[in-house]
């Protein structure tokens, strides 16, 4: 099984971090790589990730901004 971010401006486009983290082993390293990772990926001009499973959607799009903005 791979894990997969898909990232994504506010309308849904399709875009990319300047690093890509690919593939992680287990739901629980993607969660956490993202946990960590968000600040930066708002930074490389991203809005939104969906997880993905295998290439099916698990959940998202999930906004990566916070209430206040």
């Amino acid at each position: 099984m791979a894990w997969e971010w898909r990232f994504e401006k506010a309308d849904g486009s399709p875009t990319e971090p300047s690093q890509a983290p690919g593939d992680f082993g287990t739901q629980g390293d993607a969660e956490s790589w993202i946990g960590e990772a968000w600040p930066e990926l708002l930074t490389d001009g991203i809005d939104q990730v969906s997880l993905l499973e295998d290439g099916t959607k698990v959940y998202g799009p999930m906004s990566l901004h916070t209430a206040e903005e």
